[in-house]
């Protein structure tokens, strides 16, 4: 017998928080699957991760590391004129080579990365177009040298608890979770197939085989093989992107620390394991370590970074920039508390 129908909503019950924690173990896991696991019906699972989808909470995406393919990744800083930033956050948030953006500094300054495909799309926007654009004072640019958590090795802490050991384990979780990214040794080279597939994982992480063999001309014995082959080379990464808010985190925060080159390490792999944290990398600059932390509040924020991070040996200084509005993450658009669907 069905339930009644669930409302649209950004309030989170406990099923649909773990849901979200089985979709990290395993961003493509069927629905029967997962509600086998969890104790809950087919039908159940695939309710409530529509209605977080229509909601806004939750996006399943393909997302490409240009580091697989030979290229390098960047975080950008922009310092722009008064009252000029937010257009600058929009235009930049246009490009699909950008696919973190956020404003910050009450609205003064922009930050964004770069994952450009070739070199000539990167320094067409770092070398010409934005050091050439009347709004823009100054540019800090900075190359992600090595990324701790995020991306194919993103895990949000947060949701630790939501499920227990053995339901982990069913679901094929396995070692540590802050696994970092392996180095790429060969760059890949696509075919006009693979970036079909690449298209399609990009609008929809979750997208069967059947439709992936449809979009990319393939069989679909065809395209199951070549995604496998595309995750396990590292070019692409299923990630699970979720609204903070939807969690009661509601504060989010740029922080850029200066680290003793010999701690680096040390420090970037404790931070990674911290609940707000949900991206962190080694960078080049007058910074040497980037994160992303989501708080609940300007409080816990202070707590946080003077208290159990910044009392981690080898951290010499700290910016903490608060986000004052969120445009886009992970190749995803943000409007107000929610993820959006293009189209």
């Amino acid at each position: 017998m069905n339930g009644p129908p669930i409302a649209d909503s950004t309030i989170l019950e406990p099923d649909d928080v773990r849901i979200l924690r089985a979709l990290q173990i395993d961003p493509r896991i069927g629905f029967a699957t997962a509600g086998a696991v969890l104790g809950l019906s087919e039908l159940t699972v695939a309710r409530r991760y529509r209605r977080m989808v229509r909601a806004g909470t939750i996006r399943v995406i393909g997302v490409v590391d240009p580091g697989a393919l030979g290229q390098s990744r960047w975080m950008v800083r922009l310092r722009c004129r008064p009252g000029s930033a937010t257009a600058m956050a929009e235009s930049l948030a246009q490009r699909e080579d950008v696919s973190w953006v956020a404003l910050s500094a009450a609205g003064a300054e922009v930050t964004f990365a770069v994952r450009s495909r070739s070199q000539q799309q990167r320094d067409d926007l770092l070398g010409h177009r934005l050091p050439r654009a009347a709004a823009v004072l100054d540019l800090q640019a900075s190359a992600i040298l090595h990324q701790f958590v995020g991306g194919r090795a993103h895990y949000w802490a947060a949701l630790t608890g939501a499920l227990t050991p053995e339901q982990e384990a069913a679901l094929g979780s396995a070692g540590s979770p802050f696994a970092e990214r392996p180095v790429v040794r060969e760059p890949q080279q696509l075919g006009l197939e693979d970036e079909k597939l690449l298209a399609a994982l990009a609008a929809d992480g979750r997208a069967s085989f059947v439709d992936l063999a449809a979009a990319s001309g393939l069989t679909p014995g065809r395209a199951t093989r070549r995604v496998h082959a595309l995750v396990s080379s590292g070019v692409v990464h299923v990630d699970v992107e979720i609204a903070p808010e939807a969690l009661g985190y509601r504060t989010r925060a740029n922080l850029w620390l200066r680290v003793h080159p010999s701690r680096i390490k040390e420090v970037g792999r404790a931070t990674a394991e911290m609940p707000e944290v949900g991206f962190a990398a080694a960078v080049t600059g007058p910074h040497n370590l980037h994160a992303v932390v989501q708080c609940r509040d300007l409080d816990t924020l202070f707590e946080f970074t003077t208290g159990r991070l910044g009392g981690l040996p080898g951290v010499e200084t700290m910016e903490v920039s608060p986000v004052l509005r969120q445009l886009k993450q992970a190749g995803t658009r943000v409007d107000g508390d929610r993820l959006t669907t293009p189209g």
